[in-house]
């Protein structure tokens, strides 16, 4: 069957999260609002949708991409143009095209970006509380940005994963980890070749315990080589996260994003 690929746009406010859940999937996810727009394209069958990133509950993307078979080929604008009048005004395609043979959305990827915007101070205004977390203080720049510096590189980040993971190794390779600020907010972007469930979450919140001065980056060091969860502080809050875009090998040897 004709295989394609999608890249999407998503406010995941509103969703439990991608991935399918509750028994006929009935808890609302973005897996399965585009699993149901693509079964009426296919005739009613299910057609079974995989994502490079399984994002978590409240978590955005705007560069998520997912693929799949469909009994019947389309040609991708039409396609494109088919699911964003199924799909729910949250969520949206901003591309389709066929896949290469072979191709898996979250096997065949390369890197993946994430965004994650923390607003700081005593007040959040209220049309940023959707898209970005919040702490009622501020945060010392130098010291969180030593934090950041810290997680670059081939690490064994244990300390990170949540519970109920069934990755076979937690070592990662940050090659991006850098904080933007502007006045009241800062943002961080960190790319890697992979990431752990809530692992973004968990850099973030030592971002944030160093900026404090609740912990230093001496402590986040030793809290990384302890592989123990226990150890490291708590997540950031999931509102505040994007997935911005995976990148994929080409055949030619160039990066496909």
């Amino acid at each position: 069957m004709p295989q394609y690929r999608i890249t999407l746009a998503y406010d995941g406010t509103d969703f439990e999260g991608w991935q399918l859940q509750g028994r006929g999937g009935t808890v609302r996810t973005v897996q399965g609002v585009v699993e149901q727009a693509l079964a009426r394209l296919a005739g009613g069958g299910r057609v079974a949708v995989v994502a490079a990133g399984r994002t978590d509950t409240g978590v955005h993307a705007q560069g998520q991409v997912a693929s799949f078979e469909l009994p019947r080929g389309m040609a991708s604008p039409d396609l494109l143009r088919a699911l964003n009048g199924l799909l729910p005004p949250d969520v949206r395609v901003l591309e389709a095209a066929p896949a290469p043979e072979g191709f898996h959305a979250r096997r065949s990827a390369r890197s993946k970006q994430y965004r994650y915007v923390l607003d700081t101070g005593s007040v959040q205004l209220p049309s940023r509380r959707r898209f970005a977390a919040h702490v009622p203080f501020r945060l010392d720049r130098a010291r969180v940005e030593a934090a950041a510096a810290l997680y670059l590189g081939r690490r064994d980040f244990a300390s990170l994963a949540s519970a109920g993971g069934s990755v076979r190794t937690t070592v990662r390779t940050v090659t991006r980890s850098e904080v933007g600020w502007e006045e009241d907010s800062l943002t961080y972007v960190v790319e890697a070749d992979g990431f752990l469930r809530r692992m973004v979450r968990g850099l973030v919140g030592g971002l944030v315990a160093v900026g404090r001065g609740a912990a230093s980056v001496d402590d986040l060091a030793r809290a990384l080589l302890a592989r123990d969860r226990r150890a490291w502080p708590a997540p950031a809050p999931a509102c505040g996260l994007t997935l911005v875009r995976v990148e994929y090998p080409e055949p030619g040897g160039g990066v496909l994003r």
